[in-house]
């Protein structure tokens, strides 16, 4: 009798303890890709390896217990080691995956990030990710992947995070905005919604996100405005879903937040200089 021969499965590079510092992937949309793409919903999950990613189309929302970010085209995304998170793809069919090991994570931001991704490190990424054995590096390489990881840790944050209020009133009153961020009714209005004095819902805000209300429900509008923008939605749509007057209003906002407009920002990544901090 013959017995049949499976193949092996394909390790699980996001897992792996042994091996380089850093292993780079392709990502597309296609079954068996280590980066799967497209438009699609992971649920929560960590890895043992710390992630580092980017889009060249599309989007991807990530949720950690602390709030959200966005990552747009042609900026790089940070998950650490081994936080919990869920991510939603909407409209990438390309892109990039790091998956750094802990120990090399350990000079690398300790919280989720959007990195500024310039020439410099889109390039090293790309040809790493070309690189046709992943796990066993000669010496030329592994200078190579030290000196991309050099990179990643000396790149801008940008500022693409929503901090997610802990208090149950206040993520009450945040959710509302959540579902509509072209509302526009003044914090008064909103704190009574939730049960809370106006002075005491701007307490907390500042206390459990770091923002003011002002800055927090722009924020808010910000990485909306993103995401539409991300999937092809014109400027003047988008102003309107956010609730600005007029497309110019909106555009010095994001002129005021990014220092450039927003078909610039999402054409190519800012300079170092022009990066938002968070």
């Amino acid at each position: 009798m013959r017995t049949r021969q499976t193949a092996a499965p394909a390790p699980d590079y996001s897992e792996l303890l042994d091996g380089p510092a850093v292993c780079v992937f392709h990502g597309a949309d296609a079954p068996g890709s280590e980066f799967r793409l497209g438009s699609r919903e992971y649920d929560w999950h960590a890895h043992a390896r710390g992630q580092l990613f980017g889009v060249d189309s599309g989007a991807m929302r990530v949720r950690t217990e602390a709030g959200s970010w966005l990552l747009p085209p042609q900026r790089a995304g940070w998950i650490p080691p081994g936080l919990r998170h869920r991510v939603s793809v909407v409209g990438a069919a390309s892109g990039w995956v790091a998956l750094v090991h802990p120990r090399a994570a350990a000079a690398l931001p300790t919280s989720p990030c959007v990195l500024g991704a310039d020439g410099v490190l889109r390039a090293m990424v790309l040809r790493a990710a070309d690189w046709p054995d992943k796990l066993a590096l000669d010496p030329a390489r592994a200078r190579f992947a030290a000196v991309l990881l050099d990179e990643i840790e000396a790149a801008p944050r940008e500022r693409l995070h929503l901090p997610w209020p802990r208090d149950r009133r206040l993520a009450r009153l945040a959710q509302v905005l959540a579902d509509d961020p072209a509302d526009n009714r003044p914090l008064e209005a909103l704190a009574a919604l939730a049960g809370l004095a106006p002075r005491t819902a701007q307490r907390l805000f500042r206390e459990e996100t770091g923002l003011g209300f002002a800055q927090w429900r722009q924020q808010l509008r910000l990485i909306h405005a993103l995401e539409r923008l991300s999937a092809g939605q014109p400027v003047a749509q988008v102003a309107d879903a956010l609730g600005y007057a007029t497309p110019g209003n909106f555009i010095a906002m994001f002129k005021r937040a990014f220092g450039t407009t927003p078909g610039r920002y999402l054409r190519a990544p800012l300079a170092e200089g022009d990066a938002a901090v968070a």
